[in-house]
């Protein structure tokens, strides 16, 4: 994103799982996939013995492997001017790749995690092209578990010139993050049945780096402005925890830092990484939208001013209200009345209100009906307010009795709102 100013450009990444098209259950088949697309075949080949690439690229978006073999990504193929239209270069893509798995009895499946996947039994690490930074991975983490090897996100990549607009886009973006499980958890089902958490897929992020803890610290980023501050406070700190473990430095990128939102100095972009990926990409880009006039409003200094008072916010105080909404999502209570006032809810009654509450509002005041981002983003943003997050639609779907046989009729019902490209509504 070299040479863009703060919302000139967006890098958007989505990630699926593979699963078998009748059990359910997942395929690890990510480089069989990548292969027969690169190749042109029409149908999906053996097992690949040779080098398979871990990206190809197909006209506006490219298809790239992930950690483990049954997720397959896909990408913008460079940063794009705007969000919109981008949903359906990602259907389309979801229909070719659907198409291909076909042959091999497999389908895409959304959601921010699979229901009953076992990542002990069922995980295999991807072992082609970038192999040894997942084996690297593995021996110092253990990727078997939820945190590394059943996961699914929506990335949004952001970018900014300098150290004046990289500050200004991380204090924004840190306000950001404790909303965005309210909107975006997609992942209420875990070793095959509801938890009392619905973003499980969050609350298993956050464990994933216990080995180092620094790699992942608060999942909040620390209040650090300028890239001086980050690498030698931030990314230092994870170097020299990782050193001892990783003395051939593998792991010694930027992308190691797993916050819920990382620099990317190699690229001048700010990656946010909390968001569930959703039953399709129309939903994604609904959110994202939204999610993007949040952050211009906080920028722009509409709610609060950039320097007195986003800056100043610990990274543990922000964490607090983040870990409510991942465990209750558009439900989740905020009772700091500071953090209402730096969204312009400062009236709140009693000086707290749901998570759902605050993001209605300013739905409300920043998608208005009949300007162009209501155009865009408001009808599906509506649906996910009025309804909840995807989580809470799901678990409405599941009902009283959420066994085997219900989950498998759910997520199949998924997969086909994935494929047909629209919002899931029980």
């Amino acid at each position: 994103m070299s040479g863009l100013h703060l919302f000139e450009g967006f890098g958007v990444e989505l990630e699926y799982m593979i699963v078998d098209a009748a059990s359910l259950d997942v395929a690890p088949v990510a480089d069989r996939l990548i292969s027969a697309a690169e190749a042109g075949r029409g149908a999906l080949g053996p097992a690949p013995t040779g080098a398979v690439e871990a990206e190809i690229e197909r006209g506006p978006l490219s298809w790239s492997n992930e950690l483990v073999l049954h997720v397959i990504e896909f990408k913008t193929n460079g940063p794009a001017r705007s969000l919109e239209g981008l949903a359906a270069h990602f259907q389309a893509d979801i229909g070719a790749a659907n198409a291909l798995l076909a042959t091999g009895g497999a389908r895409l499946m959304p959601g921010g995690m699979h229901p009953w996947m076992s990542p002990d039994d069922e995980m295999r690490l991807w072992p082609w092209e970038y192999g040894v930074v997942y084996e690297t991975f593995d021996r110092i983490f253990d990727c078997r578990g939820h945190g590394w090897a059943n996961l699914q996100a929506t990335h949004l990549n952001l970018p900014f010139q300098g150290d004046d607009e990289f500050g200004r886009l991380h204090a924004a973006i840190r306000l950001v993050l404790p909303l965005l499980p309210a909107v975006a958890a997609a992942s209420p089902v875990m070793d095959g049945a509801p938890t009392s958490t619905l973003d499980n897929r969050l609350a298993v992020y956050r464990r994933n780096a216990r080995a180092v803890p620094s790699v992942s610290g608060r999942v909040i980023p620390e209040p650090v402005f300028t890239r001086a501050a980050y690498e030698t406070e931030l990314l230092g700190r994870i170097y020299d925890d990782l050193a001892p473990l990783d003395p051939a430095g593998v792991l010694r990128h930027e992308w190691v830092n797993s916050r819920g939102a990382i620099a990317r100095f190699d690229r001048n972009a700010i990656e946010i990484r909390v968001l569930d990926v959703q039953e399709c990409p129309r939903a994604d880009m609904a959110i994202l939208g939204f999610v993007v006039e949040l952050l211009k409003a906080q920028v722009a200094g509409r709610f609060t001013d950039t320097a007195a008072q986003q800056r100043r916010w610990p990274a543990e105080r922000l964490a607090d209200l983040y870990d409510r909404a991942v465990i209750d999502g558009e439900q989740a209570r905020f009772d700091d009345a500071d953090f209402l006032a730096a969204w312009g809810h400062a009236d709140a009654p009693g000086g707290r209100a749901t998570a759902g509450e605050l993001l209605r509002r300013l739905a409300d005041e920043l998608l208005p009906r009949g300007s162009d981002a209501a155009r865009a983003w408001r009808p599906d943003v509506d649906v996910i307010l009025q309804h909840g997050p995807l989580s809470r639609r799901l678990l409405s779907a599941l009902g009283a009795d959420p066994g085997r046989a219900v989950q498998h009729r759910v997520w199949a019902e998924l997969c086909e709102a994935l494929a047909a490209g629209r919002l899931y509504q029980p």
